[in-house]
């Protein structure tokens, strides 16, 4: 089985019913996670009820990337002490900002940190992380295996080295926050739908899934904004889909 389930879509904070980022990836009984923004980890453990994982990659230390990365780390320490150390995939900062949730615990006690950005063999995959602009550190991650690559841009700012992350990816994640005002920014820490379609398409990506919707906004305007950039089918991010690769 190799397959991409959706366990969050949302920007900055979750709408009813739906999550933040995150992403769970199966590959042959490879388990990995893409992020774990609020209210992933449940969603999380009712997609793998046994909460075992292989690696965990977090593209940057926002909240609502990374805050719920704390619920596993205490599912850890407190409820399977003793065991072997996650490996955790992450630019600087993300395990700082968690700290601060509780500094009398060590939470490299849990997690063996591997910075990004930077190229990792783990598990199937060749991983990539690309620094990509952003208010905070962030990097785009690639993971490709057996010749079939997906590409997860985290939050990010127009660039070119989107292009790159998301060559001919048989699944390019782009965010589409699609936030009032970012465009008239002097610098570019988001994307609109428009772009997010762009960059899609001079990427050469095959499917493109736009994540990272602000709260409120239309998902049906922004994948058809998307779609008129990427000349192909484009889908939503929704809490529980299942995108076989």
């Amino acid at each position: 089985m190799r397959q991409v389930t959706v366990l969050g879509s949302c920007g900055a904070f979750p709408e009813p019913g739906r999550a933040c980022s995150g992403f769970a990836v199966d590959w042959d009984g490879y388990r990995l996670v893409l992020d774990l923004g609020y209210a992933t980890l449940p969603r999380l453990l009712r997609h793998w009820p046994d909460g075992a994982l292989d690696a965990v990659v977090i593209t940057h230390e926002h909240p609502d990337h990374c805050v719920d990365l704390h619920g596993l780390f205490r599912m850890r320490f407190y409820g399977q002490p003793g065991g072997p150390r996650l490996p955790l995939f992450c630019p600087p900062g993300v395990l700082d900002r968690l700290s601060g949730l509780e500094p009398d615990v060590d939470l490299n006690s849990v997690f063996d940190l591997h910075p990004l950005p930077g190229s990792y063999r783990v598990g199937p995959f060749d991983l990539t992380g690309l620094s990509l602009p952003h208010f905070v550190p962030n990097a785009g991650v690639r993971i490709e295996a057996d010749g079939i690559a997906v590409a997860y841009s985290g939050d990010t700012g127009p660039t070119p080295a989107l292009a790159e992350l998301g060559r001919d990816a048989d699944l390019f994640i782009v965010e589409a926050t699609d936030r009032d005002g970012e465009t008239s920014r002097r610098t570019r820490n988001l994307l609109t739908s428009t772009e997010a379609g762009r960059w899609g398409r001079r990427a050469g990506a095959r499917r493109l899934m736009l994540t990272h919707f602000w709260p409120g906004n239309d998902r049906e305007a922004a994948v058809a904004a998307a779609q008129v950039e990427f000349g192909g089918a484009v889908l939503a991010a929704e809490e529980g889909l299942i995108l076989m690769l």
